[in-house]
This record gives C-alpha cells, sequence and structure tokens, in this order.
C-alpha cells in the first residue's frame, strides 16, 4: 500500500467530514443542522417505538449525509513508479494521487488538500470487497485492467501516457460514484480507502471468506467459456477468408492451363510440352473443391466447441439460480428471526410501519404475542430445513458438475489438438501437391 499523506494544517476539517458522513460517529454535532434529535436516531441508532420519526426527515437524513456534500474527491495524477512486487522482482507500475478537501470552509478560503498514493490493484481489492458486503447493490465499474478493444493506432501498452490518462479519469469517476451513493457513501471502509491504514482494516473484515470458492470457480469457467467462444469464432472467420482467397488462387491456375492449351495450337516442336503442362494446370485448379471439402471438416470440428461455449455458460447460469435461492433462503430465515427478536423484546430495529402502527393502535396482547412466536418459530425451523435442504443441493452440484467439467476439459484437449494437428497436415499435403504440379510442369517444359 502507498501512501502519502501531505496536511498544511492538521486541523483541518477534511477527517472530522469524513466522520461526519461515518455512520459509526454517534455524535449529534457532526449531523446537519436541519435535522432533528428523531431523524439523528434513524442513522445513527436503531429505532424503538418511542420515536417518532417521518419519511421526510428519512430522506433528509440520506440526502445529509451524502459524502460528495462534504467533501471534494479528485484523481489528480498519475505517475510512474518502479519496485519489487510480492515474488520479490522488480516491476514498473502507475500510482495515482487522490486529493480530499472539504466542500465548504470557513470564510471562503480552499483549503489545503490531502493527499495519498494509490495502486489500480487498492481499487481493485476497494471494489471487491464492496461487491461482497453489498451484493443487493450496482456496485460502479472500474476503468480497464489492460488496454483492450482500442483503435489500432492506439498504444495497447498499459504505461502508456494517452491510455493511464483514460484510466486517471475512470478512477476518478469510480470513486465519484461510490461517495454519491446514498449506501455505499457511508461505507467505513471507503472512508479509510481515502485516508489511512484501509488495507489491514478491510482485511480484518474477514469479507475474502465470504467469497464462496465454487462460486469463484464457476465464474472463472463462465469467463473462460467466452473467451473460448471470442478465440473460436475468430479462428472460424480467419479460416473462412484464408479459404476465399486459395479458392481464388487455385482457380486463376486455370487460365494458366487454357493459355498453354491455345499455345500449345500454334506451335509444332514445343506443343505437346505445353498441352501437357496445361492438363497439370487444369487439374491443379480443380483439385480445390476437395481440398475445401475437407476443410469443412475441420471447421465443423472447431464449431461443435463453439457451441459448447453455449453449453459451459448454460451450467454456470443454473448454479448462478441454485446460488441465488440459497442466499434467498438464508435471507428470508435471517429476517424471521430477526423477526422474533424484535417481537420478543418490543424494539424494532429499523424504521417500519409496524413500529408506526403499534404505536397508534396499541400493543398486542400476551395472547397475541405468544400466539405469534409460536407461529415464527415454526416458520424458522421451516425455514431452517430449506436453508439445509437448498445448500446440500447447491453442493451436490457443485461436486457433480466440476466432475463433468474436468471431464469436458480433457475431452476438449484431446479433440482440438487432434483437429489443429489433422488440419496443419492437411495443409502441409496441400503444399506438397502444389510443389508436385509445379515440378510436373517443369519436367513438361523441359522436354519441349
Amino acid at each position: 500500500m502507498i501512501i502519502e499523506t501531505k496536511s498544511a494544517d492538521p486541523n483541518q476539517t477534511i477527517f472530522s467530514a469524513l466522520s461526519c458522513a461515518c455512520a459509526e460517529n454517534r455524535q449529534q454535532s457532526t449531523l446537519p443542522a436541519q435535522l432533528t434529535a428523531a431523524a439523528a436516531a434513524v442513522l445513527w441508532q436503531p429505532i424503538t417505538m418511542a420515536d417518532s420519526v417521518s419519511s421526510e426527515e428519512v430522506a433528509m437524513v440520506e440526502r445529509g449525509t451524502a459524502l460528495l456534500r462534504k467533501l471534494e474527491i479528485n484523481v489528480a495524477e498519475a505517475e510512474k513508479r518502479t519496485g519489487k512486487n510480492t515474488v520479490n522482482m522488480q516491476e514498473t507500475y502507475t500510482v495515482y494521487l487522490i486529493e480530499i478537501r472539504p466542500a465548504e470552509t470557513e470564510g471562503g478560503t480552499p483549503a489545503a488538500p490531502d493527499t495519498l498514493w494509490r495502486r489500480y490493484s487498492e481499487f481493485e481489492l476497494l471494489r471487491t470487497y464492496l461487491l461482497v458486503t453489498y451484493p443487493y447493490i450496482i456496485i460502479p465499474p472500474l476503468p480497464e485492467k489492460r488496454a483492450e478493444f482500442v483503435w489500432h493506432k492506439l498504444s495497447a501498452d498499459n504505461l502508456d501516457p494517452d491510455f493511464v490518462e483514460r484510466r486517471r479519469v475512470g478512477l476518478e469517476n469510480f470513486l465519484l460514484r461510490v461517495a454519491s451513493h446514498p449506501v455505499l457513501s457511508n461505507d467505513k471502509i471507503f472512508f479509510l480507502f481515502l485516508t489511512e491504514g484501509w488495507r489491514d482494516a478491510v482485511l480484518e473484515t474477514g469479507f475474502q471468506d465470504k467469497v464462496r470458492p465454487d462460486g469463484v470457480r464457476f465464474t472463472a469457467l463462465k469467463q473462460y467459456s467466452d473467451e473460448l467462444n471470442t478465440v473460436i469464432s475468430q479462428l472460424l472467420r480467419i479460416r473462412a477468408r484464408v479459404a476465399d482467397r486459395l479458392y481464388g488462387v487455385y482457380k486463376v491456375h486455370g487460365n494458366y492451363g487454357r493459355v498453354f492449351s491455345e499455345w500449345s495450337a500454334i506451335e509444332k516442336e514445343m506443343g505437346d510440352g505445353l498441352q501437357s503442362a496445361g492438363h497439370h494446370m487444369d487439374t491443379y485448379a480443380a483439385s480445390i473443391d476437395d481440398i475445401l471439402e475437407e476443410e469443412e471438416h475441420f471447421a465443423d470440428q472447431l464449431k461443435e466447441y463453439l457451441f459448447y461455449t453455449d453449453a459451459v455458460r448454460s451450467v454456470c447460469r443454473k448454479h448462478e439460480l441454485i446460488q441465488y435461492e440459497l442466499e434467498m433462503a438464508a435471507q428470508d430465515l435471517v429476517q424471521k428471526k430477526q423477526q422474533k427478536e424484535e417481537l420478543a423484546t418490543g424494539t424494532v430495529r429499523i424504521f417500519s410501519l409496524k413500529g408506526m402502527t403499534s404505536k397508534l393502535f396499541g400493543q398486542e396482547s400476551p395472547e397475541q404475542k405468544e400466539s405469534r412466536l409460536a407461529a415464527l418459530e415454526q416458520s424458522i425451523q421451516e425455514g431452517e430445513e430449506t436453508v439445509k435442504e437448498k445448500n446440500t443441493e447447491c453442493q451436490e452440484f457443485v461436486r457433480a458438475a466440476w466432475d463433468d467439467i474436468e471431464r469436458f476439459k480433457e475431452q476438449k484437449d484431446k479433440d482440438l489438438r487432434e483437429a489443429l494437428i489433422s488440419y496443419a497436415i492437411m495443409q502441409i499435403s496441400m503444399c506438397k501437391k502444389g510443389i508436385q504440379v509445379w515440378s510436373n510442369a517443369k519436367e513438361c517444359f523441359s522436354k519441349m
């Protein structure tokens, strides 16, 4: 982690602005002045039935705590550096300067920004953390890691100044989008990313343990199938273009045969040699039909695996569906347990219509409460059974699918290797036939 913090005055309001936006800071002085005490409770602590909070005040909290209302965040510049990587090898990499300053300062004088350097890999780590921690949120994307899909006249070098500048703009856009999000902007790790000591903090969250290994494997498999589909598609297009041009080259040789035959009619001593050479040229021109028909067999072998990639992606989609069903069942179970706890303690953890109606119409009777608790207990038991069944189903699917995927990989490697070798042998044979035709023509010319 690369951090260089520079501040003209330690009493700058940058970090107080950060703590104002952080949900863990419970000091009322950090809240916007227009918020009521009841609205503050919505943001900083669980709501009890005795609180009274309107939806307008809740919306005000969300608007007032937007990070971009308190800070200006910029990725000002990029710098190329050299250092040793994790395997102790020298490497050249790029770091990006993040500048943070309060959006509003006393007296209207712009405050000196706090600055720190971050590598692209640290942005990746932050986004991975957000993806795992907030699976229900559409996380803003990062700019591309490597120069891909660029115009052929643009450099594909990752250290090219133009590419680095485009990435700098993309990284700044990523930070601004996260900072403007009503949920992500209040994440503690994101605040630490903009200050110091964030790497240890993000690793201590244990977010990496929440990433299912089988999910990572299927994600990698889906990416591989997409890339294999692209490669085979490109290979088939290239073969089609080569075959089209080769067909033209072979058929043009038929003109040699026609011209040699016409020439032989006006020659006496050279006539037989020219006639024979023309015959060889006609045979050569006609051979392309059989050659291309044989090539189609090679193309069909590639097309088979082009369609196989769709089947692989179908397996990945099925795994995603089973995983989604498991997560929904687990989430439903958590909600039911939370409802039971709220009913037992009489405390509502979130602002809800239930809390408001309880205050308006009074508390439930003990009999009603016991009845609801019994119903929730039964529902929780059913939910636990459902989660167990879905978990077993997911594990069985992963085991069976991965066994077949390993079998498919072995089959694919064997079939494609044999297909490519056969294609190379066919091309060699075709070239030898061409050499033989011209060798025969040479013999004919020698006998004239």
